[in-house]
């Protein structure tokens, strides 16, 4: 068996700044379910941020860095979402899709957790 696994830290009021700098950033990195989900929320950014580091996590667990072919829409093709429990979970589409059936990975596992300043999601793979 192989194991697969990514961990990320995001600033909630760094992730705050950019989107105040950058009105494009959420439609660019979220998927329309991670917005719905995020803005339905009284704060939306703790939500926001823990997504944000589940994406990064999910690369790392990936492997596939930030550069290369296929990155373009790395942020959107790894979707965050949620089980009618609330149990959050991870789906892959498009490149990292493709990558993950090359690693033969057949479990997808993710954790998120925030607290007033910081947001932190762990993401485990596993595979044969």
């Amino acid at each position: 068996m192989k194991i697969f696994q990514g961990v990320d830290i995001v600033e909630i009021s760094k992730l705050k700044k950019v989107f105040t700098h950058n009105k494009d950033f959420a439609m660019d990195i979220f998927t329309k379910h991670e917005r719905d989900y995020c803005l339905s929320k009284k704060d939306p950014f703790p939500h926001f941020a823990a997504r944000f580091a589940a994406k990064e996590a999910g690369i790392k667990a990936l492997g596939i860095g930030m550069s290369g072919i296929g990155i373009d829409n790395t942020f959107q093709e790894i979707e965050i979402v949620r089980s009618k429990a609330g149990k959050p979970g991870l789906s892959l589409k498009g490149w990292t899709e493709k990558i993950s059936r090359k690693r033969d990975i057949d479990q997808l596992t993710v954790s998120l957790s925030h607290s007033a300043n910081y947001a932190v999601a762990i993401v485990i793979m596993m595979g044969t």
